[in-house]
């Protein structure tokens, strides 16, 4: 495999792991609320219609044909727009302007929710939170996978969902020591360098544009990373300044 498949399959694996971490932490508080049959049961119920969107859409990509430039141009204008919401939120929690996401926070938040709520209800709050998760990790597997590979992009969003289950399992607590901030930093730095690529290398030619080809990846990743990190400095207030802003 080359430098951008093995990048995209980074991408999307960390990217992944970030959303089967919430969705982990929403089944978890059901769990301890209706028993870990029925949470589970919820949950492979989102994962089965997730898997199903993921099926169709392949056999989708697989028989529609078009321009190679033009989907690559497509793909990376999603990618720009799905990265920067990450990208943005990142900075402005580097800088104090907004919490930092706490998963043990909203682990309580869900159990408090749930606790004098019917068991259809807690069935239904385990269901809509993995698919809403799922539904962003579809979006990703779509998008990476028509440029990389779609059997490598599904199996590496697969193995972070069982790398996430398994750790959960074991610690069976919320997630609070995985640094999820600064793997969305990352991984939104990653989603904009390939959406920076593809998009210009899409509508404008990837030879005439990336004359270093995908060695480019990792300058623009660099950039991404940089001004990040200049933005927070250039925003941070002092932490008095969010007292009672929300996640």
């Amino acid at each position: 495999m080359n430098a951008t498949q093995w990048g995209g399959m980074g991408a999307i694996f960390l990217a992944s792991g970030v959303e089967w971490v919430e969705a982990f932490t929403i089944v978890l508080a059901v769990a301890l609320t209706i028993g870990w049959a029925r949470a589970a049961g919820a949950a492979l119920a989102a994962l089965a219609v997730v898997a199903g969107l993921i099926a169709v859409t392949g056999i989708g990509l697989a028989v529609v044909q078009a321009d190679i430039g033009l989907i690559r141009a497509a793909i990376g204008l999603f990618l720009l727009l799905f990265g920067l919401r990450w990208y943005v939120k990142a900075i402005r929690r580097y800088a104090g302007r907004t919490r930092l996401h706490d998963e043990a926070a909203e682990f309580a938040e869900t159990r408090k929710a749930i606790d004098h709520a019917e068991t259809r209800v807690a069935w239904a709050v385990a269901f809509k939170g993995v698919l809403l998760e799922g539904l962003e990790v579809w979006l990703l597997v779509v998008a990476l996978g028509r440029t990389i590979s779609y059997g490598q992009a599904t199996a590496s969003a697969l193995a972070a969902l069982l790398a996430v289950i398994a750790v959960g399992l074991v610690l069976r607590k919320p997630l609070t020591k995985v640094p999820e901030n600064t793997l969305k930093f990352t991984v939104a730095c990653a989603l904009l360098s390939f959406g920076t690529f593809w998009s210009l290398g899409g509508l404008l030619g990837e030879a005439q544009v990336w004359p270093l080809g995908d060695a480019t990846l990792l300058l623009l990743f660099a950039v991404y990373v940089v001004a990040g990190r200049l933005a927070a400095f250039k925003l941070r207030v002092p932490m008095a300044g969010v007292q009672g802003a929300g996640a």
